[in-house]
């Protein structure tokens, strides 16, 4: 089964990438907006780092407001996304030896390059010294923030890096809460505040930009990741194109 995916995803994306060398990818790299105006609201990945707050496997016992192994999944996208596109990673959790327990072990196996930061048992990640210098030390202005809980660990560092005037996303679906009220509550905060609520798909979506990119079979492997469902796509699409070249 999991052979048979690899090969539907991969016929999908060399159909879909077309011309993995053209000019186009060359301009994307060189800069995020395109002269048509396109991408001036979105991600630039050139100016992104990507932070991983307290994904704890102990934590992931308290939440409510989104499936665990969904959450995992999601964060896992995170992980890989980053590898490929080279965005810089860190992580951190306030007390790995407590009840919390350790980080998922699957953001630095599949983000290597991630950086952890320990902290001293501080709630919020931006109180540590060191967390915040590792930060600033990439040079990158836009934050992706994702952790568990969505209320605490995200908010809390969230609203103080929007308030040294970063710009930050944080990413719900790959974040989690005690309850569902605590979640629509953050999310609203993070609206007084200028912070961006965004999802895992529209962070995918938003760094990938075009198909026409020699990362492109890769990136549609992590579409399954997010969105199931699209895999089936993609498999009933390859199935379809194998059937009519049988039927010449």
């Amino acid at each position: 089964m999991a052979m048979l995916l690899k090969k539907v995803l991969r016929v999908f994306a060399l159909v879909l990438a077309v011309s993995v060398s053209s000019l186009q990818t060359n301009a994307l790299a060189q800069s995020s907006v395109l002269p048509s105006g396109g991408g001036k609201a979105l991600i630039d990945t050139s100016d992104t780092v990507i932070l991983l707050l307290d994904h704890q496997t102990g934590l992931f016992q308290t939440v409510k407001d989104i499936g665990v192994a969904e959450l995992r999944s999601n964060t896992v996208m995170l992980a890989k996304l980053a590898t490929l596109l080279k965005i810089p990673v860190i992580t951190t959790a306030s007390e790995p030896n407590g009840p919390n327990g350790p980080l998922m072990p699957e953001i630095h196996q599949f983000a290597p390059h991630a950086v952890y930061v320990p902290r001293k048992g501080e709630v919020n990640a931006w109180d540590n010294e060191d967390f915040v210098k590792a930060v600033r030390a990439t040079g990158k202005k836009t934050l992706i923030m994702a952790g568990v809980w969505t209320s605490v660990c995200v908010m809390f560092p969230a609203l103080d890096a929007k308030a040294a005037g970063f710009k930050v996303y944080a990413v719900i679906d790959a974040s989690g809460d005690p309850s569902e009220m605590a979640s629509r509550v953050t999310v609203a905060r993070f609206g007084q505040a200028g912070v961006i609520p965004t999802s895992t798909n529209a962070v995918l979506s938003e760094t990938h930009r075009t198909w026409r990119r020699p990362e492109a079979a890769e990136l549609a492997k992590l579409y399954a990741l997010v969105a199931p469902n699209y895999a089936a796509v993609m498999e009933s699409y390859a199935k379809a194109q194998e059937a009519a070249r049988q039927s010449k």
